[in-house]
């Protein structure tokens, strides 16, 4: 039984790799936000003949400089939907992960009564407490990605009807990450690796 705890702890490492991953395209993502975020701002002064002062007479101006702007607007939702793939990936990862944690007690040599899947060993977690682990955090992180997915999805109906106080919403949404909430991520990871805590 103490061997596959130790094979748990493992997955939980990889689980954690993938995790920083999520952090490195969170940070991404938001730096991609902000600025189609910047661009739909821009898009409604951009309508208005009078924010181009003395440019008004050069020919064609509002319309080349709009199209700039939507061009590199649809430059960078193409980028958001990339990372969106591979947050997408993460999750994947992270599903794999927690079927192959499953799979390993269904077809171990070993079965595992429901006793000894909840019985602890000093300190260390029980089987059940990784498997209840792995999927908690399986859960928050897809929660998560569909969460972001509508948000990207929505950016852009905004395009069309700017609104800043949406934008900034879903910006506020996009950084705090509601379903991921750090406390229980790093509970779950005390619960764990209380070995190594102690």
């Amino acid at each position: 039984m103490e061997a596959t705890v130790k094979k748990y702890q493992q997955k939980f490492k990889k689980v954690k790799d993938d995790m920083d991953r999520w952090d490195d395209l969170q940070t991404r993502l938001i730096s991609q936000f902000r600025n189609a975020s910047s661009i739909i701002g821009r898009l409604q002064l951009l309508e208005d003949p009078k924010n181009y002062g003395s440019l008004k007479n050069i020919d064609n101006i509002k319309d080349s400089i709009f199209g700039k702007q939507m061009e590199s607007l649809q430059m960078i939702v193409l980028s958001m939907n990339k990372t969106l793939e591979e947050l997408n990936s993460i999750i994947l990862s992270l599903a794999k992960t927690y079927r192959d944690a499953k799979q390993q007690l269904k077809g171990g040599s070993i079965q595992f009564s429901m006793k000894q899947l909840n019985q602890r060993i000093g300190i260390k977690p029980s089987i059940a407490d990784c498997l209840e682990g792995l999927r908690l955090l399986l859960e928050m992180y897809q929660s998560e990605y569909l969460l972001k997915s509508s948000v990207i999805s929505a950016l852009a109906s905004l395009a069309l009807k700017p609104s800043v106080s949406d934008l900034h919403a879903f910006e506020r949404l996009l950084v705090d990450q509601p379903n991921i909430p750090k406390e229980e991520v790093q509970s779950i990871y005390d619960v764990i690796f209380a070995e190594e805590i102690c």
